[in-house]
């Protein structure tokens, strides 16, 4: 038989509560001058240090050591070109001697500057260089490794300044692309945090009533933000930080802190309606809530650390950075909001009232309980049929279509694709190392060995007896047809040592890793969230069941993704040209974090579910009472993580509004149909089953246990704890 927990030995004489976490909450609210000095410090370090990690990501992080990455490496030691930038002269005949004269002055101008390795145009370099119609030329410089970006403005600047009657010049190429790609995201982060932050602070201003419990989750996401920069800025001295990487995890900081602090400040709230003191309040909150956001935020960082198993480096810095934003949200909860408390817990407005036991939500699980087989049924069917676009997504490796079309390096991409088509870059390279005359013999057997291959376009030495040949498909150049072309490319190798790159390589590559390292790191992080949900919950019912609900969930979100970004919905409402696919590593993104955010909310019910059955209360009244205490705190948060994520989906760059909207319907779906539908109706299925564990294992919960409650010391007649009853009692006292 269960016996309620009473305050017991953690409740000592003068009402203090035991436990660390009830210690920290102690010492940061008699120390909050110092507690708030230090984090206004991480926030003043974050903004004049973190900020200049914009200025050292790089764009496009390869696929660890993958052959495409290998043989770019090769190519990019023995090539001291780091890129090139590229001009299109449009709008006048190449034959134009204004126009002849104009471009060979810019490139004589250009071959003097520091920098530059090399310039050519269709005057010195052939007519390759002049469109299929002529009435349009390229400017190709190519840039040393050593360049700057100082220099690199000074050669966009002179090729902007290209000047004839009737012509017009843009400027873009790859080097261009990144610069652009670096600008935007930053602008996009910041326009992420404007808009977010203002509406944020309206919604909680709604749902506190006041505007001193809605300011502090605001200030605990800056702060979170600061430090984040901060960490990441560190990081990027270590590694390379792909410039993707800073959106993502500055959404994820801006979520999680919000969160954090608002169910830190909810159960501040309460515990000063239950009558305790500004002290007694944020002691209480730390040790109850201030527990459960440690332990939220430890299956974040578990479902987080699944990405570590790949060896691409933009998995990995998407973990080392979301792990660093975890620890540094749950530490700005569990530190900087007590210290906040006692600033401004007077000024708090306490409800007059307990949560009342019968509300919207208590009356919603009742029905679901009524009727759960139809209830499950229906939840998880529309939950797999939502899902099942995913079967079709296509993954493909952006370029400049990252970008909106109204970006100059999009439109010189574009332009050289279809009207260049010399020039377009090669759906695969195969990279030889050997002399040009075995290079050559290699390439003229290609064409008839390899099915798919249309033609072999170039033979470029790129040095010592390393050599790089264009090889051209037909159809989608990263397609079935060109990912064939790979697989035939690498398997026969001419009996030279070959590296098979390019974009159509890069995919090949991606879906190859994934597909080799995905169930290990699937495993890692179901075997971690089983573990700590069990630690939890003391059972292994639920932690198998919120493992597949939340699957479930999270299908349904890479579902919308591959119907809005693959397919066009809404493109035109959300501002993009849609690619045809999704970005490769995307789905492994939002799989990371969308499943270590599900879990955030399953930790905040199903803590309070297990609060409340500890108490006494029977299997079915305590998830009507969990969902009714808690339900309205977690639609709250959903909220606002919704409006956080919306906020970045509305910048421009494709990955940022592929991550944002996907994790927003995740966030949507996950607070509605899963917590108030589908949990319910499961849970009422299995009854006590639910709480069921092997004895071996409940011996080893109550040694190892992560899930007792602290015992809080009485405040008053309202804090008793409630008599133990049978489900069928509580609903007769209820309904009687």
């Amino acid at each position: 038989m269960r016996i309620p927990l009473t305050a017991g030995p953690q409740a000592s004489a003068d009402h203090r509560v035991g436990g660390r976490l009830a210690a920290l909450g102690r010492a940061c609210h008699r120390r909050r001058r110092w507690v708030l000095a230090f984090w206004a410090l991480v926030l003043a370090a974050g903004v004049l240090i973190g900020g200049r990690v914009f200025e050292s990501t790089v764009a496009g992080g390869g696929t660890g050591g993958s052959e495409a990455a290998r043989g770019t490496a090769v190519v990019q030691a023995a090539d001291p070109v780091k890129g090139a930038v590229t001009a299109v002269v449009d709008g006048a005949p190449v034959t134009d001697p204004a126009v002849r004269a104009a471009v060979t002055a810019a490139a004589a101008d250009l071959a003097q500057l520091p920098g530059v390795a090399s310039v050519a145009d269709t005057y010195s370099a052939g007519a390759s260089m002049a469109s299929t119609d002529g009435d349009a030329s390229l400017v190709a410089v190519r840039m040393t490794d050593a360049s700057t970006t100082a220099q690199l403005h000074t050669v966009t600047d002179r090729l902007a300044q290209i000047d004839a009657e009737g012509a017009h010049v843009t400027v873009g190429g790859d080097l261009v692309l990144q610069e652009e790609v670096k600008q935007q995201t930053e602008r996009d982060t910041r326009f992420g945090e404007i808009v977010t932050l203002p509406l944020t602070l309206i919604v909680m201003v709604l749902v506190f009533g006041g505007l001193a419990a809605a300011g502090l989750p605001g200030i605990g996401a800056i702060a979170s933000v600061g430090g984040a920069l901060l960490a990441m800025f560190g990081f990027s001295r270590l590694m390379d930080i792909d410039t993707s990487v800073l959106p993502i995890a500055t959404v994820l900081g801006l979520g999680l802190s919000i969160d954090y602090a608002l169910l830190m400040v909810n159960r501040f709230r309460e515990e000063r309606g239950h009558g305790a003191t500004i002290a007694q309040a944020v002691e209480r909150t730390s040790a109850t809530a201030g527990r459960t956001v440690a332990f939220s935020g430890l299956t974040v960082a578990v479902a987080l650390s699944g990405l570590f198993v790949f060896t691409s480096p933009v998995f990995r810095a998407v973990a080392v950075a979301g792990v660093s934003v975890v620890v540094i949200s749950v530490a700005a909860a569990l530190t900087l909001v007590p210290a906040l408390l006692g600033f401004v817990g007077r000024r708090i407005k306490a409800p007059a009232e307990p949560v009342p036991d019968e509300g919207f939500f208590s009356r919603t699980v009742r029905r679901v309980q009524r009727r759960a087989i139809p209830v499950a049924v229906v939840s998880v069917a529309l939950l797999v049929a939502a899902g099942a676009p995913f079967l079709t997504a296509h993954p493909r490796t952006s370029g400049a279509e990252v970008l909106p079309k109204s970006f100059a390096a999009r439109q010189v991409a574009e332009t050289v694709a279809e009207r260049f088509p010399g020039q377009a870059a090669a759906p695969v390279t195969v990279v030889v190392e050997s002399d040009r005359r075995a290079a050559q013999a290699y390439a003229d057997t290609v064409v008839e060995k390899i099915p798919g291959v249309t033609s072999v376009r170039a033979v470029t030495p790129v040095g010592d007896d390393l050599t790089a040949i264009d090889v051209l498909v037909a159809g989608d150049p990263q397609g079935s047809r060109a990912k064939a072309v790979v697989d035939g490319l690498r398997a026969d190798r001419g009996g030279l040592t070959t590296y098979v790159t390019g974009d159509a390589a890069s995919v090949v590559d991606f879906q190859h890793e994934i597909s080799t390292r995905g169930p290990w790191a699937l495993g890692l992080v179901a075997v971690g969230t089983l573990l700590l949900l069990f630690l939890m919950t003391g059972s292994v019912v639920m932690p198998v069941k919120a493992l597949l609900m939340n699957v479930l969930s999270l299908g349904a979100s890479l579902g919308a993704l591959t119907m809005i970004f693959q397919h066009g919905w809404f493109s035109g409402l959300l501002g993009f040209t849609p690619a045809g696919g999704l970005e490769t590593f995307v789905p492994v993104l939002v799989f990371a974090f969308a499943f270590g955010l599900s879990m955030d909310y399953e930790v905040f019910l199903l803590s309070r579910i297990k609060e409340l059955y500890d108490q006494g209360h029977g299997c079915t009244r305590s998830v009507q009472l969990g969902l009714q205490r808690s339900g309205r705190i977690i639609t709250s948060a959903a909220l606002l993580m919704v409006i956080v994520f919306a906020g970045f989906a509305a910048g421009q760059m494709l990955m940022v509004k592929q991550m944002g909207i996907a994790l927003a319907v995740a966030v949507a779906v996950d607070a509605t149909l899963v917590r108030c539908l589908l949990v319910p109706a499961t849970m009422s299925l299995f009854g006590e089953f639910n709480w069921w564990a092997p004895a071996p294992l409940r011996r080893l919960h109550r040694r190892f246990g992560l899930s007792e409650h602290v015992a809080l010391p009485p405040l008053g007649a309202r804090a008793a704890l409630p008599v133990q009853r049978t489900d069928a009692e509580e609903l007769a006292a209820v309904s009687g």
